[in-house]
């Protein structure tokens, strides 16, 4: 069970202001929690993606602009700006993640955690947006696709915000399966369950829109019960995880209330659905922006990849059924409308 973790400090050189909640104190303060971690865990720096794999999701003119803001401050929106140094650093995260990719597609790791940064699932064809610069998770997905030939790649998003920049990119593409669990209505304001995609990949996006204060257990009855069986369904060579640690319970930015354990509990399941579809686990760090909770997050997820750390599977399973009711008329209304593209339990 080898677990791949990319981690880099030059991911620490892309700045956007002292009080910019997207800052490098994140991963310093990851870093400096995974110095703690035992386990069968080995490590590998990022590395410069070349600029035309970024053509796979984005406009030529789009990454020509990007480029040309190389050792300058611009300011691409109200809340996302480059630094000098950033141009480099959003090429290190993408080659940081493909690297990830190529380690457990090769058969060397089992699963893999791409602790990058800038986070990347806002990011669309022409533009930057919510911290993002480039969709590193879309990137990757592409990238698998045409260098292993993969025809099925799985997405799952549990970062608080929607991935608008993931979404469109695969709109219209069975060959990618994105789903999303978010906060909404909120930032960007995409992500409605009737959102399912369009032409041959209608029924291929999937939307979990949620009010604040969810928490573990009906995070978890919500992979259970409405990601697993169209996950085995679809049965996935790849699984990509848009790992985003801000519906965490003390986080500033969100309203959700899960806890180290729940997100643990969250791959506890994605690692299930791993094991019964035979394909691996990437994880790419997106958001989360209480530090301490962050870090602590991510190693209860480093914890179950390496085998570490166990949950008693019919405990946990007693304990969601008796919550399930509070998400059972929240299932019902996103799988009606899922209802001719997939199976669901009775």
């Amino acid at each position: 069970m080898k677990v791949l973790i990319i981690k880099d400090n030059r991911y620490l050189l892309h700045e956007m202001g002292p009080f910019h909640p997207e800052s490098p104190r994140r991963l310093e303060t990851i870093y400096r929690h995974l110095e703690d971690l035992k386990g069968p865990f080995e490590y590998a720096e990022g590395e410069l993606v070349k600029e035309e794999e970024l053509l796979s999701v984005h406009d030529y003119h789009y990454v020509e602009y990007m480029a040309s803001t190389r050792g300058k401050y611009v300011q691409l929106d109200p809340d996302t700006s480059t630094c000098p140094h950033t141009y480099e650093v959003a090429l290190l995260a993408v080659g940081g993640l493909l690297k990830a990719i190529d380690g457990v597609l090769s058969g060397d790791f089992s699963s893999a955690f791409a602790l990058i940064r800038p986070p990347g699932h806002h990011a669309e064809n022409n533009r930057a947006m919510g911290f993002c610069f480039f969709n590193n998770v879309a990137i990757g997905a592409k990238y698998a696709q045409r260098k292993c030939g993969l025809k099925r790649v799985l997405i799952v998003d549990w970062d608080l915000h929607h991935g608008n920049g993931t979404q469109k990119a695969f709109w219209t593409d069975p060959s990618v399966l994105y789903f999303s669990v978010h906060q909404y209505p909120y930032y960007p304001g995409t992500g409605h369950f009737q959102e399912i995609g369009a032409g041959e990949g209608k029924g291929f996006t999937v939307n979990c829109p949620l009010r604040v204060g969810h928490d573990d257990l009906d995070y978890a009855n919500i992979f259970r019960h409405h990601l697993k069986p169209i996950a085995l369904s679809f049965a996935p060579e790849l699984i990509l995880v848009s790992a985003g640690f801000d519906p965490y319970c003390r986080d500033p930015l969100g309203g959700m209330k899960i806890t180290e354990r729940g997100f643990a509990r969250l791959c506890d399941i994605l690692v299930d659905i791993s094991e019964k579809t035979g394909a691996p686990l990437v994880f790419a760090l997106e958001g989360g922006y209480h530090p301490e909770g962050l870090a602590k997050s991510v190693v209860e997820v480093l914890k179950r990849l390496g085998g570490e750390l166990s949950f008693d599977q019919k405990q946990c399973e007693e304990e969601e059924d008796k919550a399930f009711s509070r998400v059972a008329p929240l299932l019902s209304t996103f799988q009606e409308v899922l209802k001719p593209y997939w199976e669901f339990e009775k």
